[in-house]
């Protein structure tokens, strides 16, 4: 079976605040690396892809069986996003932050 992946509008919002985060980062460091914002972007759109055929191979959060964190690995640490299985083909994105934020936004 495979799902649909689909990112909530919070979600979107997330990989533009992530992809902003590492440029301004880059543009501030001496040896900046100007293809790291994409190569992010890139991991965690194939860290997505997993979901199409496995959304149930990811950690539960919390009571509910259907939402659950799919944890993307990138560089030294990655991301983790917040995902819905709404039913038999939908996956739902709800949120999507670094490794070392806190929490969702």
């Amino acid at each position: 079976m495979v799902y649909t992946v689909q990112l909530s509008a919070a979600a979107a919002d997330d990989l533009e605040r992530l992809f902003d985060f590492i440029l301004q980062r880059e543009l501030d460091s001496a040896t900046g690396d100007l293809d790291m914002p994409e190569r992010a972007l890139q991991a965690i759109k194939e860290g997505l892809g997993f979901l199409r055929t496995s959304p149930f191979a990811c950690r539960k959060l919390g009571e509910s069986p259907f939402i659950r964190e799919l944890v993307i690995s990138f560089g030294r640490s990655g991301y983790v996003a917040l995902y819905e299985i709404v039913d038999d083909s939908t996956v739902i994105i709800g949120a999507i932050r670094h490794q070392r934020e806190d929490d969702y936004h």
